[in-house]
């Protein structure tokens, strides 16, 4: 199960414990750079296995597209589609929005990940965020589904 959060919302400490386990133990990413100035203006999912926060990511409004941020699933429950089914409610969400496209920063080694669900690269170079090599995605949204 998927739901959504604002930063007001209890289930938001769902959101940062799956963040905090995955970028700031598991690859050792500063929490100054992980919990940054854009939480308040982004809707927050968290995906739930019996209750308990598994997976997480958030989305905002940037130029007029979206912006998928901090898309992480525990390692324990990794590669059984969970970071399919958190995309895939971003992407509804971006179009109940009526956003025509989504960008994102892929972790290099998610670039593949991202390209099945119909991303493509956009940067000519991948570039060092939290000194992780990353690329620029988009995605072009149909409105139709």
């Amino acid at each position: 199960m998927i739901k959504k959060y604002s930063t007001e919302d209890l289930g938001y400490r769902d959101a940062l414990e799956v963040r905090r386990d995955v970028f700031v133990r598991e690859q050792q990413i500063d929490e100054s750079e992980e919990i940054d100035e854009y939480e308040d203006s982004s809707t927050h999912f968290v995906l739930y296995d019996d209750n308990k926060p598994i997976g997480a990511s958030r989305l905002r409004q940037v130029n007029g597209e979206g912006k998928v941020e901090r898309v992480c699933i525990l390692s324990s429950h990794r590669k059984k589609g969970l970071g399919e089914e958190l995309m895939m409610a971003m992407e509804q969400t971006a179009r109940d929005q009526s956003l025509p496209s989504l960008i994102l920063y892929a972790q290099i080694q998610a670039e593949d990940f991202y390209k099945k669900l119909g991303y493509q690269t956009t940067s000519k170079e991948p570039f060092l965020d939290a000194n992780i090599p990353h690329v620029a995605m988009k995605k072009v949204l149909d409105s139709s589904k």
